[in-house]
């Protein structure tokens, strides 16, 4: 029997527990899960490549079948390589979805046999995105109860006010 492959992409500038409760719930779902990075030189990410994949790889230690990859173009065609039957996308608004149902309905008509799989992430994360936590971590705020351990530490090596905050 064939495996069921799905993958979650995205930027990951840095991974959030609300990826992570993504990620952990796609993985009763499939039998693979791969987490790729979009390698997208056009937008100026705080983390490079190489400590986005060790952060999420460290973050995803303890979830079986998950595996962390990179990719640059069309996420569509990185499915298509991998054999994966599904992408697996967050939502967490409405205006999440508007942008992902067109992302959604373009991979249907590039690769018609790939579906695209919605899931919102647990209430608690719902107003969650790594730029929050990006802008938070900036100006000294706690924001260790929204990323996992991994991330906190490269946020504080990022952030001597979140280092040490009065």
């Amino acid at each position: 029997m064939k495996a069921k492959i799905a993958v979650v992409p995205g930027t990951f500038d840095p991974i959030t527990n609300g990826h992570l409760d993504i990620i952990r719930r796609s993985s009763v779902l499939f039998d693979r899960i791969i987490v790729c990075i979009a390698s997208n030189p056009e937008k100026a990410p705080l983390f490079d490549l190489d400590s986005r994949v060790e952060m999420i790889k460290e973050s995803v230690a303890a979830f079986p079948g998950i595996e962390v990859d990179t990719f640059a173009g069309l996420v569509v065609r990185f499915a298509e390589e991998h054999n994966a039957i599904a992408l697996i996308r967050g939502v967490r608004a409405i205006s999440d979805f508007e942008f992902e149902f067109q992302m959604a309905l373009m991979n249907r008509r590039l690769a018609p046999e790939i579906i695209t799989l919605f899931m919102m992430p647990h209430a608690r994360y719902t107003y969650l995105n790594s730029s929050l936590i990006r802008n938070v971590a900036s100006h000294g705020g706690d924001v260790s109860q929204y990323v996992p351990e991994p991330v906190l530490r490269r946020l504080r090596e990022k952030y001597p006010m979140f280092r040490n905050p009065e």
